[in-house]
């Protein structure tokens, strides 16, 4: 029957809406609630694709069909600020700077690997394949779904620094150290875009592959010799961030424009 699949939808909304899947929680497969419902498997898809659009549920790639944290996941505005990190000897950038703790999902991982993206070795000012020193996390506030990924390329000038360092050292830590190593006082320039997520990247960040994300690729420059000594990915899901930023008037735009008398035409 046509409107099968939005009886099953009703149902699953309801019990979502009662609790008895908490965000972030996996439902059954599709095969288990087409037994549940006495439907078929296409059935179900439909229902399930139906609650993805209302934003109940994600079907993530490989992972199954989870719960999504209310039908508007909790936004952030990511600003330009850099703080020093109270709680490490280190630094805090704008999507991590609130009091809130934030935890990492998985395994972290430092080890040296090549950079193969052009992209990000031209701004690392390397050729594409050298190895360099590679950190991965995928981090995020404790109490919900995976934030971001972060993936950091430091220039092998520099990768002994940190090579010894944990994994997961305290937010920034590893950039002090390599300011104490000269290169002080790093200076930073994010470029912003918007883009589709690759399939790994869908999964880390448990959405769609059909919903964007943002990615911020953040270029440290050495104060010592004013040459980058890393740079940094950070992909978010698009329906978790919101970018902010000040306007400031050029020099020629901060007086008043001049009374002219009338414009022409006028």
């Amino acid at each position: 029957m046509h409107s099968r699949y939005l009886n099953i939808a009703s149902r699953i909304r309801e019990r979502i809406e009662a609790g008895e899947w908490e965000p972030g929680a996996r439902l059954p497969t599709l095969n288990d609630l087409a037994a549940e419902y006495d439907a078929n498997r296409d059935t179900i898809g439909r229902a399930i694709a139906l609650l993805e659009t209302e934003g109940y549920v994600w079907a993530v790639q490989g992972r199954g069909i989870a719960v999504r944290y209310g039908t508007m996941r909790p936004r952030r505005p990511r600003g330009d600020l850099v703080k020093r990190n109270e709680q490490a000897t280190g630094y805090s950038f704008p999507s991590a700077s609130s009091q809130e703790l934030w935890v990492r999902h998985g395994k972290a991982v430092s080890a040296p690997a090549p950079l193969d993206d052009p992209r990000i070795a031209k701004l690392l000012r390397v050729e594409p394949g050298t190895e360099v020193l590679r950190r991965f996390r995928v981090t995020g506030p404790a109490s919900e779904a995976p934030f971001q990924i972060n993936i950091s390329w430091i220039h092998p000038r520099v990768a002994d620094v940190v090579a010894d360092l944990d994994a997961n050292p305290a937010a920034g830590e590893w950039l002090h150290h390599l300011e104490n190593a000269g290169h002080w006082p790093i200076s930073w320039m994010e470029i912003h875009r918007a883009r589709m997520p690759s399939k790994d990247e869908a999964a880390l960040l448990e959405i769609p592959t059909n919903l964007p994300v943002l990615e911020i690729v953040r270029v440290g420059t050495s104060g010592g010799d004013q040459k980058p000594v890393e740079v940094t990915e950070y992909v978010v899901a698009s329906d978790r961030v919101e970018t902010v930023h000040v306007l400031h008037r050029d020099a020629n735009a901060k007086e008043p424009w001049p009374d002219a008398g009338p414009r022409q035409g006028s």
